[in-house]
């Protein structure tokens, strides 16, 4: 909750006028509480979950559902698909979706509940002045390089015969990746892996939007790796038809 009642309170603060980023922000979070602001992480990532993925999911299923008469007005899946072959059916999407959903809202949603406390000890701030644009990409930076380097090593002890057997396995489920299957995990692995992506604004502290901008770049990647198509990176592919422990590549999701 910011410590202003007005935009000429916020404005005597700052000792200037504000950009209209930062009255749209001072209009938003003005009377919200902070704990709330940050919650906003939940909504944000549920979101994103339902909408990124959906292109590609309507395309495959609309192009299955075409007859061959019509296969020039829709892009065939073996035209863009790595593994072509492989099909879901739409009941398959829609059971993905909501077990990943369930998982997220609880994990994600009960993490937010109760890890506020830790967000302000490290720092994160959601007052005035905004960020500039050259602090934000040099966090973004340090988050990405951080979380690469970490995850990368926790992937490689998800993929060890304890970690798989008992954790990894559910995400390695969907033999043939597709966006909505990216956080398609164990709960656990969807915990582990909140680690690395929150350690970086930790050793970097930087303000809430920041952080909203930093899970949203962070879930956009992960569901682009896993889409399975020739638009994106065939390693996450890859790595998904090589089902088992000690079968990783280099990535890190």
């Amino acid at each position: 909750m910011l410590p202003y009642a007005t935009a000429a309170e916020a404005e005597a603060a700052l000792g200037r006028a504000m950009t209209r980023a930062e009255a749209a922000w001072l209009c938003y979070s003005a009377s919200m509480p902070d704990h709330l602001l940050y919650c906003h992480n939940v909504a944000i990532l549920l979101l994103l979950y339902t909408l990124a993925p959906l292109p590609l999911a309507l395309l495959e299923l609309r192009a299955r559902a075409a007859p061959d008469g019509v296969a020039a007005a829709v892009m065939r899946p073996s035209t863009y698909k790595l593994q072509p072959r492989a099909h879901l059916s739409p009941a398959a999407f829609l059971r993905c979706y909501l077990d990943t959903g369930r998982v997220l809202l609880l994990t994600v949603g009960t993490l937010s509940l109760v890890s506020y406390p830790a967000v302000k000890m490290v720092g994160i701030r959601t007052g005035l002045p905004l960020p500039s644009a050259g602090e934000v990409a040099a966090q973004m930076l340090v988050y990405l390089l951080v979380e690469d380097y970490l995850g990368y090593w926790i992937h490689r002890l998800l993929h060890t015969r304890w970690g798989y057997d008992n954790i990894h396995r559910v995400h390695h489920e969907f033999t043939a990746p597709f966006g909505y299957a990216a956080p398609y995990a164990h709960w656990a692995e969807v915990l582990i892996l909140g680690v690395p992506a929150f350690t970086g604004p930790a050793i970097v502290p930087c303000h809430m939007t920041t952080l909203w901008l930093w899970f949203v770049l962070r879930h956009l990647e992960a569901i682009d790796i896993h889409s399975g198509s020739t638009f994106h990176s065939t390693r996450q592919s890859l790595s998904h038809s090589m089902e088992g422990p000690n079968t990783m590549t280099t990535i890190t999701v």
